[in-house]
């Protein structure tokens, strides 16, 4: 009796499984994207940057040559310590588009990248604001004509694409791509939806009097992350949030290189879903629960032999939807190469996550960088 409940139980978790499954196919995975490129908006684009003159130095040059008839950059140095604010001045010296904040250390707000990026905002001149990474460079010299044709008189964010580079040989390189993949499956599917929950602060773009309006980021200041995922979650409702998945609106950025690291980024990350509308928490985590129990049931019934048949069918099953779902999605964002690695880092993926999940129980992390 007790294995016929555990049956069913993984019967009905299969279920919900290939809904949500479905749910993202039907919403993003096959939608094909609409490229209508218009009159050149006037933008900002802000970057906030602590300790990243390298990487200014690289990345810059991408941004600021971008085919765009009218933008500035405004460009935050947050209270960094090496090269970051020489950098920066250097570059504004031969390019008059380019507004420098230099981000002073006070108390109340010490180490807060969102003390910092509200100052670039109220120092930024246009209503339409991009947002990027020092880290980030563009996918293309037409990034800024992507991203700023999503705006209309009712669109007033656009959640776009930020991927990492490849790099060969490295399964954590491979995690990390993937884990970006699925997670923007499911960002862009609900935004598709009506629902958006979140953005990615390495690519995005909303209008500056949405943030002004909302107060900008005072009802989560004490909260060191989430300048990007929590402040979509407060502001975007079922018509104001648009999205772009064209590939010359991609940003790229150099991924983590040793795993603690990465596991440190995450933890931040996956601090700020507790503080999600409540709607939305309920359906990440049953969606995220349901891939662990899958796992969990799956196996246990395989090891028991228990209507193995049935067992296989569905897990089979289960298998060819999400691959459906989640490999058109993998093309969609040029990431071809992980769909046949998805049930191992799928595996990979949510052990990992179980276990960050219970350290942050245990210890939140506190500093943006």
């Amino acid at each position: 009796m007790s294995f016929t409940i555990l049956f069913f139980a993984f019967l009905v978790i299969v279920c919900i499984q290939i809904t949500y499954y479905f749910t993202f196919l039907f919403s993003f995975s096959i939608k094909r994207e609409e490229v209508r490129l218009k009159k050149h908006i006037p933008v900002s684009v802000i970057i906030c940057a602590k300790n990243e003159a390298e990487n200014l130095q690289r990345n810059l040059p991408l941004i600021a040559e971008q085919e765009y008839s009218d933008f500035e950059i405004v460009l935050v140095n947050d209270s960094s310590s090496d090269e970051t604010l020489s950098v920066m001045e250097r570059f504004k010296k031969h390019h008059s588009n380019i507004k420098i904040v230099d981000a002073k250390p006070i108390e109340a707000f010490w180490g807060n990248k969102k003390y910092a990026l509200t100052l670039g905002i109220k120092a930024s001149k246009h209503n339409f604001l991009v947002f990027t990474d020092a880290d980030c460079r563009p996918n293309s010299s037409k990034w800024l004509q992507h991203i700023s044709s999503k705006f209309s008189n009712q669109k007033a964010i656009v959640l776009g694409y930020g991927a990492y580079a490849k790099k060969r040989f490295s399964i954590l390189n491979s995690l990390i791509r993937f884990e970006t993949v699925f997670t923007a499956l499911q960002y862009f599917s609900y935004a598709s939806l009506g629902r958006a929950y979140m953005g990615v602060g390495r690519n995005m773009a909303y209008r500056k009097e949405l943030f002004f309006n909302n107060n900008g980021f005072n009802g989560h200041m004490a909260i060191k992350s989430g300048d990007d995922d929590l402040f979509i979650n407060e502001v975007a409702d079922d018509k104001n949030t648009a999205i772009c998945v064209s590939k010359e609106s991609f940003t790229v950025s150099e991924p983590k290189t040793a795993f603690k690291d990465w596991i440190s980024q995450k933890r931040r990350h996956i601090s700020t879903a507790s503080l999600y509308k409540s709607n939305h928490q309920i359906l990440l985590g049953l969606f995220y629960t349901s891939q662990l129990l899958f796992l969990i049931l799956g196996t246990l019934l395989l090891l028991i032999g228990y209507k193995w048949v049935w067992v296989v069918t569905l897990v089979v099953l289960r298998y060819i939807v999400q691959l459906a779902s989640f490999g058109l999605a993998a093309k969609k964002l040029n990431e071809v190469g992980l769909i046949f690695l998805t049930p191992f880092l799928e595996l990979f993926l949510i052990s990992t996550q179980l276990s960050i999940f219970i350290a942050n129980l245990i210890s939140t992390p506190k500093h943006w960088k």
